[in-house]
């Protein structure tokens, strides 16, 4: 497959694509050197905060269904709809937001409806793998192959690429990892680092006896090389036919973004005493170091305050004019936006050391518990690597910096595209992806997994008489 690249004019609408999703090193902004506020106690201010609002927000979220019920004649008024949106942003504005479900329950396959069941399958103390199963009423004749979606570890649940997922399940046998929130896994269970996680990456390729097809978006791009690269070097069996890393952090030297500069600017220790704190009772991982969730959403916010503060305003006038649907994506995307997870202060530290501060693995420097990681030894997975052109997350270029890497893979079985007229969410999720980037990893799924059976397939030879 050849390499492609295009561009296109700068996009600048608004919207999920334009706002800070996955941004990985960065920190709520806090005082530079020493100052009153170091991060300690922050987890547990936060706790009382939130539980000093309860009543507030019954009270709102009381307000607003009082307001919003056709029985009382105020509800069709100016001013009951304008205290019924009132109570709402309100309540949404200072809610703490749970772990989305995925509301995946079905898909479409040779234009049928096939059922869908959502199952765990593989699961340890820091993750589970979801398998999205299709209940076919008959073998579907088209090829299926099978896709592990590493998900970022990096903030956001994994359901934030809900729309990933169903773009390729009616074609796809899908998997994806789903991560734990930190302040849930008790200390008894012990750590999770960087290291832990490629072991993890290397044990769900296993479970799926390498007849998979791995796909890496966002901040998995590193350690999904990384374990592919180990794997290589072991000459296991279980390597996956193909890797796709999508908008990842391969070399962040490459087109450096301000959240890179802002990582090696400050060094890994004023992360270490500015952002991890203890989880606080009664969390069941009450005092495990992390970086907290609340923080990191402090991050994305503060990145695009302006257009999330219009946002907001969108939708109290679009409940006063009674702009439903309107309202309704709205709430869609916040209640993903919002709703975030702790990271364990091992794994985030060393994270952005290797990554963002050291740049290991671009440098040949990275080591997976004192081994060293060399890509150049990837010679039997296919890889596809993809870029947003206005990413601000994943700089151009960064992860187009794999083919640099791994020199070993052959040129026919590796290829690169760079979407046009995307940020860093729509690399993975939204109209273009739909269109434009998931047919082409379809694409180079298929050939890829079929190039590697032709190149297992032992040749005949010539019999005489």
């Amino acid at each position: 497959m050849d390499k492609k690249q295009h561009s296109a004019a700068v996009h600048n609408g608004p919207g999920p694509d334009h706002m800070t999703i996955g941004q990985f090193d960065a920190a709520a902004t806090l005082p530079r050197e020493g100052g009153l506020l170091p991060s300690a106690p922050l987890y547990w201010l936060y706790e009382m905060g939130q539980a000093a609002l309860n009543p507030a927000r019954a009270v709102a979220d009381a307000t607003k269904l009082f307001f919003k019920n056709p029985a009382n004649p105020y509800s069709h008024t100016t001013y009951g709809k304008t205290l019924a949106a009132a109570a709402e942003v309100f309540e949404r504005s200072t809610r703490r937001y749970q772990q989305p479900e995925w509301r995946i329950d079905s898909t479409t396959n040779g234009g049928e409806r096939v059922p869908v069941h959502v199952k765990t399958v593989w699961q340890r103390p820091f993750c589970k793998l979801v398998h999205f199963e299709r209940a076919f009423a008959y073998a579907p004749r088209r090829p299926q192959p099978k896709l592990l979606i590493v998900a970022p570890m990096s903030g956001h649940f994994a359901t934030l690429l809900r729309g990933t997922v169903e773009t390729f399940l009616p074609n796809h046998d899908v998997y994806i990892t789903e991560w734990v929130d930190a302040k849930m896994v008790p200390v008894s269970e012990g750590r999770f680092d960087l290291d832990d996680y490629i072991d993890y990456v290397i044990s769900m390729l296993h479970f799926l006896r390498g007849d998979v097809h791995v796909i890496g978006v966002c901040q998995p791009a590193v350690p999904v090389m990384a374990a592919v690269a180990l794997m290589e070097a072991d000459n296991d069996p279980y390597v996956p036919h193909s890797m796709t890393l999508m908008g990842g952090p391969i070399d962040t030297r490459v087109g450096a973004t301000a959240v890179d500069k802002l990582a090696e600017d400050r060094g890994i220790d004023w992360f270490r005493n500015h952002v991890i704190t203890k989880v606080p009772f009664p969390h069941p991982g009450f005092m495990r170091d992390v970086y907290p969730g609340f923080l990191q959403l402090n991050g994305f916010v503060s990145m695009n305050l302006d257009r999330h503060l219009e946002a907001h305003r969108d939708l109290f006038l679009n409940l006063v004019k009674g702009d439903g649907d309107s309202a309704q994506k709205h709430r869609e995307f916040y209640d993903e936006y919002l709703a975030v997870m702790d990271l364990t202060a091992e794994f985030y530290l060393q994270t952005v050391e290797t990554v963002f501060v050291r740049h290991a693995l671009p440098k040949g420097e990275m080591t997976h518990r004192g081994r060293k990681v060399d890509p150049a030894v990837i010679k039997r997975v296919a890889m596809l690597t993809v870029e947003g052109e206005h990413d601000d997350i994943s700089g151009r270029g960064q992860t187009e910096a794999a083919h640099a890497l791994c020199v070993n893979i052959p040129a026919d079985r590796k290829a690169h595209w760079l979407q046009p007229g995307v940020g860093h969410y729509g690399v993975f999720n939204g109209s273009r992806f739909r269109a434009e980037i998931a047919p082409r990893i379809a694409d180079f799924v298929l050939s890829s997994q079929n190039g590697r059976q032709r190149a297992a397939k032992p040749k005949l030879a010539a019999v005489g008489n």
